[in-house]
């Protein structure tokens, strides 16, 4: 049974919004360059310690470095980024 013009031309507009929906998935291309690298800086530490679960500074992320600062009542925290949180929780230790 052949498929009708309409159902071809049908089929390739469903195959084409499939692939464009895949490609709007991929959400790490789509990051920007900064938090990519802080994530591939983040995995290398990972495998540099074989997988084990890490508890330096650098290993956790905002909102656990944010918590930490809380704790330690550091002004400005909520402006800060990950690495001025990190420098600022070492300065008051």
């Amino acid at each position: 049974m052949m498929a009708t013009t309409k159902q071809v031309q049908a089929a390739r507009r469903n195959v084409k919004k499939a692939q464009v929906a895949a490609r709007r998935k991929r959400t790490i291309a789509h990051l920007p360059r900064s938090t990519r690298r802080s994530l591939s800086q983040q995995a290398a530490a990972s495998r540099q310690r074989g997988g084990m679960p890490g508890h330096a500074l650098e290993d956790r992320n905002r909102e656990q470095l944010y918590e930490i600062a809380k704790q330690k009542q550091i002004a400005g925290r909520s402006k800060m980024g990950k690495w001025d949180l990190i420098k600022a929780i070492r300065k008051s230790s």
